[in-house]
C-alpha cells in the first residue's frame, strides 16, 4: 500500500510462484512451501497468512498446515513434498546448503526439475518477503479470523487484487 510501484512486481511474483497454474505442484503445496520457510524464518505474519491460504487451497485442512510447520517428516503429505520441503529448508539456511543429495532424494521421490527449481525459488523469495515484512515492522494481528479472511480471499482471488480490509483495533 505504501509503495504501489514496488508492491506490483512483488505481488506479480507471488502470483506466479503461488497462485497461477503449475504443471504439477498444486497451489496448496506451493503455499505450504511458503508457509514452512516463513515459519523457519520466524515471520509470524507470512507464516500465518500463507498457512491460512494453504488451508483454503487444501480443502480447509488446517491440520496439514500445522503438521508441516511442526514436523514435515511426520506430516501426512507425499514423500515428494517432504523431499521438496527439505530442499526449501536448506535454501532458508543458505542457498549453498543444498547438496546433490537433497536433489537426488527429491528426484528419487518423483520430483521434476521444474518442481525443484520452483521450490528453490519459492524458498528464496520467501526469505526476502519475510525480511521485508519484518524489517518494516508490519502490523501483525493476533485474531486468527483475520488471517483466515485474508487466506480465503487470496486462495480464491490470488495476489493481484486489493487485500481484504483488516482493521487495527489495538
Amino acid at each position: 500500500m505504501f509503495r504501489p510501484e514496488t508492491a506490483a512486481p512483488l505481488n506479480q511474483l507471488a502470483q506466479t510462484l503461488l497462485h497461477n497454474p503449475h504443471p504439477t505442484l498444486s497451489a496448496g503445496e506451493r503455499e505450504l512451501i511458503a508457509t514452512y520457510v516463513s515459519s523457519l524464518n520466524h515471520c509470524k505474519y507470512c507464516a500465518t497468512v500463507h498457512g491460512a491460504i494453504a488451508k483454503h487451497q487444501l480443502d480447509n485442512n488446517a491440520s496439514i498446515v500445522q503438521q508441516v510447520i511442526a514436523d514435515p517428516e511426520s506430516a501426512a503429505i507425499s514423500d515428494k513434498l517432504k523431499a521438496l520441503l527439505r530442499i526449501a529448508a536448506k535454501v532458508q539456511a543458505g542457498g549453498k546448503q543444498v547438496t546433490e543429495k537433497e536433489i537426488a532424494d527429491a528426484r528419487n521421490e518423483g520430483a521434476t526439475d521444474i518442481e525443484i527449481h520452483d521450490t528453490v525459488l519459492i524458498a528464496a523469495a520467501f526469505c526476502m518477503y519475510n525480511r521485508y515484512v519484518d524489517g518494516l515492522a508490519t502490523w501483525q494481528p493476533d485474531d486468527p479470523e483475520m488471517y483466515d479472511k485474508i487466506g480465503k480471499q487470496r486462495a480464491s482471488q490470488g495476489y493481484l487484487t486489493p487485500p481484504v480490509k483488516v482493521v487495527n483495533v489495538g
